[in-house]
């Protein structure tokens, strides 16, 4: 399917490696002009040149922290209109919730509710005056089916998806979508790290992957080039009737009807 997205830009948030190198690719492929970054260089070029080689797409990269007002202030200058905004961060630390005081709340806070309001808010009326923006967030199942062990962020993503409800009723009719994307568990480093974290004592990061993939409704970890799939397609001028959605991609882990 062609998305009509040929020749748009995008601003693609985390995006040097794991689901943001995979959705910044999927939309590469479509024509789109990405802009990318991350906050280790030699990662962040090497991924814009992979990009770049595969599909001959114009790919911006920008060494920048989403989750700072100077990193997104690098990001906006690299790409001040941006048909499509994909908001993406890395997940806050796993852990007992006991143990985070308010400095770990407002950096969850920080990156995965309020950067991706901030760069909405920078980038929401220039879709709305070309009547055509697609805004993807990058959340987690967490949403859905909140995880003991992710307390900050169930909190965190859970308060996104609160605040683009509201305000995708209010733009739909100017061809500007918001919609959230949850994944479940996907071979990343975030995957490997939270292996890492919730190892027993004497137990490898190995081995609870193992366990973790072996209790996989699917039998298997999702590839992020099928997020990135989805994002492109929600990104495309066919998905215009979507909005306000939360898009569960987790191979069927999740017990209920809706």
């Amino acid at each position: 399917m062609k998305l009509g997205i040929e020749g748009k830009s995008a601003i693609v948030c985390a995006s040097s490696r794991g689901l943001g190198r995979a959705c910044a690719l999927a939309l590469a492929r479509e024509g789109v002009n990405v802009v990318i970054n991350g906050v280790t260089p030699a990662t962040l070029e090497r991924t814009a040149a992979e990009i770049r080689t595969t599909t001959r797409a114009t790919v911006t990269p920008v060494v920048a922290d989403v989750a700072s007002e100077e990193g997104r202030r690098k990001l906006l200058e690299a790409c001040p209109q941006p048909d499509i905004l994909v908001n993406n961060a890395g997940g806050p630390p796993p852990g007992d919730f006991r143990q985070f005081g308010r400095e770990q709340w407002l950096a969850a806070l920080d990156a995965n509710m309020l950067a991706p309001i901030e760069l909405i808010k920078e980038t929401l009326d220039g879709m709305i005056a070309r009547r055509f923006g697609r805004i993807i967030n990058i959340t987690s199942v967490t949403v859905k089916a909140p995880i003991s062990y992710l307390g900050l962020s169930n909190g965190a993503r859970t308060g996104l998806t609160g605040f683009v409800a509201g305000l995708a009723r209010d733009i739909a009719r100017h061809n500007v979508t918001i919609n959230n994307i949850l994944p479940g568990s996907f071979g990343t480093d975030r995957l490997r790290d939270n292996a890492a974290a919730s190892a027993k004592p004497g137990q490898s990061p190995e081995a609870v992957l193992a366990e973790w993939q072996d209790g996989e409704a699917s039998g298997r970890f999702g590839d992020p080039d099928e997020l990135g799939s989805v994002c492109a397609f929600l990104a495309g001028a066919q998905a215009g009737y979507i909005t306000r959605q939360n898009i569960l991609m987790d191979g069927g882990n999740f017990a209920g009807s809706f």
